[in-house]
C-alpha cells in the first residue's frame, strides 16, 4: 500500500521549468537530444534504467522521476539533480549517469559541409582536431579544393572568425601544422575545385 502511495506522489509532480543550458567547460561532454543514457541507482535496481533516450525536448523520464531536463548538462550535473529528486523517495540515493550514444547539443556539434566524402554533424569530443573530423567524414572528394577550406568559429560577443586550413596539405602531405584544434560549434567548409 505504501508503494502505491509513493508511486502516485511521483505522478502528481508539478511541471518543471523549460530546458535551460547549463554552463560547462569546452572540454566536458554536454548531453543533447538523441543521446542515450544509463541512469544507475546503487542498491535500487528497480530505479535503474540502462537505456533511456534524451527526447527532442531535452528531457528524460525514469521511475519515480519523470520529465527531468537533461540536455545542456554534463553526466555529473544530471546525476546530482537525479539524486536530489530521488531523495524524496529513497534514503541517501547514489546515482550515476553514463552516456552510451553521443550526439550532444546542436550548438556544440562540429558541422562539415561541402566536398567531404560524408558531410555530417559530429559530436564534439575533447581535444578533437581537424584530422579527427576528416577521419569521421571519410576524407576529401576528388573534386575538393582542400587547401581552400575554412573553419567558421562563433564566439559569443565577438565577431565570427574565418580560419583557413589547408586540408590537402594535411591529408596528402602530412603537414601536421594544419591539424588545428576544433572547438564546439565549429563549421568546416570544404569548397569545390573549379578545375
Amino acid at each position: 500500500m505504501m508503494l502505491a502511495t509513493v508511486s502516485l506522489a511521483g505522478c502528481a509532480a508539478t511541471p518543471e521549468a523549460p530546458v535551460s543550458s547549463v554552463t560547462a567547460r569546452n572540454d566536458e561532454y554536454v548531453i543533447g537530444p538523441g543521446d542515450r543514457l544509463g541512469v544507475f541507482v546503487y542498491d535500487n535496481p528497480q530505479l535503474t534504467v540502462t537505456d533511456v533516450p534524451v527526447r527532442p525536448d531535452g528531457r528524460i523520464s525514469t521511475p519515480l522521476v519523470p520529465d527531468v531536463p537533461a540536455a545542456g548538462k554534463t553526466a555529473a550535473q544530471l546525476a546530482e539533480e537525479m539524486t536530489t529528486r530521488l531523495e524524496k523517495f529513497v534514503k541517501a540515493p547514489n546515482v550515476t549517469v553514463m552516456v552510451h550514444d553521443f550526439y550532444g547539443p546542436l550548438d556544440r556539434q562540429i558541422r562539415v559541409i561541402g566536398e567531404a566524402v560524408d558531410p555530417q554533424s559530429i559530436a564534439y569530443r575533447q581535444n578533437m582536431t581537424v584530422l579527427d573530423v576528416m577521419i569521421a567524414t571519410k576524407g576529401l572528394t576528388r573534386f575538393a579544393a582542400g587547401n581552400s577550406a575554412v573553419i567558421l568559429r562563433h564566439a559569443p560577443g565577438q565577431p565570427d572568425q574565418r580560419i583557413p586550413v589547408h586540408l590537402s596539405d594535411l591529408i596528402k602531405d602530412g603537414d601536421v601544422s594544419q591539424n588545428m584544434q576544433m572547438e564546439p560549434g565549429d563549421t568546416l567548409i570544404i569548397p569545390q575545385s573549379w578545375f
